[in-house]
């Protein structure tokens, strides 16, 4: 009786990855079961605000239907297709306190050693800096821990918000893409490409 092949595993796969990272203000946790909850709730709240730019963001969620993704982000995590974390307002005892959006680096391309930060934070919590901290905590790990050569932001044209945290923290803008995605209504818009690098 032949023994089963077994695939071969990504070297990736073998990569050490932080599941956690802080800063002053911030506690980042990989995407892990039992955060479904407090994510529905961070959406629900933000829904309005995330609808025009966040494809997934279409229809409310339902804590059951966002704990699945979170589950599916976790097992993306380990086989480090997909690095995402959830950011937290980081408590006095330095443990997370409230989850105030999601982010990760996305897209990647780990032969070139290039990756994408994406994020977004509920409403509560603009406009107080996170974003921008958050930003710095993954920009160290790509550069620092992944040895990155390229890492890139990229948000439609008309995402004013998104394109201010890009240019606050450092990155260049590299091009407009004229139709270079496609809108949350499937139509072709304009694509800022914002990019690091070491």
């Amino acid at each position: 009786m032949k023994s089963p092949v077994v695939p071969a595993v990504p070297p990736r796969v073998l990569l050490k990855v932080p599941e956690e990272l802080s800063s002053e203000r911030l506690v980042l946790l990989s995407a892990r079961a039992g955060f479904g909850q407090a994510v529905c709730a961070a959406v629900v709240e933000s829904f309005d605000q995330l609808q025009p730019w966040m494809p997934w963001c279409q229809e409310r969620p339902t804590v059951e239907g966002m704990e699945a993704v979170v589950r599916q982000m976790q097992a993306r995590f380990i086989l480090r297709e997909d690095l995402c974390y959830y950011f937290f307002r980081r408590g006095e005892d330095g443990r997370p306190g409230r989850l105030l959006g999601g982010c990760g680096l996305h897209r990647m391309d780990w032969d070139l050693r290039r990756f994408e930060i994406g994020y977004w934070v509920r409403s509560t919590a603009q406009g107080q800096g996170y974003v921008s901290e958050m930003v710095q905590l993954l920009g160290r790990l790509a550069f620092e821990q992944l040895r990155a050569r390229r890492l890139e932001i990229r948000c439609d044209a008309r995402n004013a918000r998104s394109r201010a945290v890009a240019e606050r923290n450092g990155f260049q803008l590299e091009a407009v893409l004229r139709h270079g995605m496609l809108s949350v209504d499937a139509e072709p818009a304009d694509q800022c490409l914002y990019t690091r690098w070491p």
